[in-house]
């Protein structure tokens, strides 16, 4: 059965285009950190609870200059909350453009396994007569099962 998901054709110059604007989105977001797990788990996160917690009490600090030591740097984590507010909507267009990818990906791959099975079924049918059974031996490989019957198995002590 004959399954199309997706019908995708990217030219050269579509894919020149993308180049150049992924080149461009990384120069200008070179500021961008890139962080292991390791420093990840270490993080305070700010979760949607936390978000309004942190912008209030950021405004309450910055109308209240008088109790803020220097050393709590509010300026900076001002300039961190408006940074946010700016990066944020363009990452999630970035991650709505990402995840259309990885489904246009999956799809194609999908389209592909699909009709290489049915084309498969198709060769164990007719490709007999054809002279074909040598090479769909070969493709068969690919759906072998590593067998451990044969194999002897230590005894225990």
């Amino acid at each position: 059965m004959s399954q199309n998901l997706i019908n995708l054709t990217l030219s050269d110059a579509q894919l020149d285009a993308v180049d150049q604007a992924l080149t461009e989105l990384e120069t200008q977001l070179v500021a961008l950190v890139a962080m292991n797990a390791a420093q990840r788990r270490k993080l305070a996160r700010m979760g949607d609870k936390s978000e309004t917690f942190c912008r209030q009490t950021l405004n309450v600090l910055s109308q209240n200059p008088q109790v803020v030591p220097p050393s709590l740097k509010l300026a900076e984590a001002l300039e961190d909350l408006a940074a946010l507010d700016r990066l944020r909507p363009r990452m999630q267009r970035l991650q709505r453009l990402a995840e259309r990818g990885a489904d246009s990906e999956t799809a194609l791959g999908s389209d592909i396994m699909r009709c290489a099975l049915d084309g498969y079924a198709l060769l164990k049918v007719a490709g007999r007569n054809q002279g074909l059974e040598g090479l769909r031996k070969e493709l068969g490989a690919r759906f072998a099962k590593n067998s451990r019957s044969t194999e002897e198995k230590p005894e225990m002590a």
